[in-house]
């Protein structure tokens, strides 16, 4: 399938620039989802001097179609990581860190414990800071969850991902309910809730909009949704390239549900304009309560 004009764009990724966050990440052995998953805005991102932080090492345990991160048999967690992302975050002079982690179905508590010490960690040395957490599904562990809830991350964000009908070709190992679940929980607590929806996989309109409908009814306040590119030959094959238009629709379907925030455009991807998200929530108030 050709790729649309729509979808040919400059790379902007300056090799200095590339090379400066290369320079301070990797001596202290850290990962960013921006480059291990292959990130179109990794240029935009890089040159702005922000990054999302990747905990846990870059191999997962699941197997997910869609995403480029190497799969297998995960080394042990590096319990020093939490303070060296909150260095490399005091470093770049960020005001809104985002962290997310491989999934990690080998850890007892599916690496809760490290998101939660990593945001006490980012908070010590950087008073002031916002801290944003993209978490697995944790297996469905409910204690789990609720260590980094504790904690009290500023946005709890966790992706759907695709359309329940789905699920077993995309992202086999995951439960739909299970991450509706999640979310639900998160915003009981109180969280600013978050997820994320790539379209081109071959889901219909009318799936998608009942994919919207299940997060509001959750009370979900952010939305990302982003057109599925497929990063190697080893992953799934796009279906579908949807024009500029249809994310223009599927944004004004998902603020008339109610969504306080939606980023929706073919290179939109999850941490996309994070801090925008969350600083227009915020100032919106009181967040809802399903």
């Amino acid at each position: 399938m050709l790729i649309p004009s729509w979808l040919v764009r400059r790379r902007g990724l300056q090799r200095e620039h590339l090379q400066q966050m290369e320079a301070l990440l990797e001596p202290l052995g850290l990962h960013t989802v921006c480059q291990e998953a292959r990130c179109p805005n990794v240029g935009e991102c890089f040159s702005g001097g922000t990054a999302t932080f990747l905990l846990l090492g870059d191999v997962c345990t699941r197997n997910c179609r869609f995403c480029a991160i190497k799969k297998g048999r995960p080394l042990p967690p590096d319990e020093g990581e939490p303070e060296k992302v909150a260095l490399v975050a005091k470093r770049l002079g960020l005001s809104h860190a985002v962290v997310t982690s491989v999934t990690r179905d080998d850890l007892p508590d599916g690496g809760a414990s490290h998101f939660a010490s990593t945001i006490r960690s980012i908070r010590e040395l950087n008073p002031g800071i916002s801290v944003e957490v993209l978490v697995p599904d944790f297996g469905g562990r409910f204690s789990s969850l609720m260590k980094v809830l504790e904690v009290g991350p500023d946005v709890f964000n966790h992706n759907l991902e695709t359309v329940p009908r789905l699920y077993p070709l995309v992202r086999p190992g995951a439960s739909y309910r299970r991450s509706l679940e999640l979310l639900q929980l998160a915003k009981k607590e109180g969280s600013i809730t978050k997820s994320g929806l790539m379209v081109g996989l071959g889901e219909t309109q009318e799936e998608m909009i009942a994919v919207m409908d299940d997060l509001r009814e959750r009370g979900v306040d952010i939305l990302t949704l982003g057109q599925y590119l497929r990063p190697s030959r080893s992953q799934l094959e796009v279906k579908e390239y949807l024009p500029p238009e249809d994310f223009a629709t599927y944004k004004e379907e998902a603020l008339n549900l109610g969504f306080k925030w939606v980023s929706s455009g073919p290179f939109v991807r999850s941490s996309y304009q994070a801090k925008e998200a969350f600083d227009s929530v915020k100032k919106r108030g009181p967040i809802d309560n399903p």
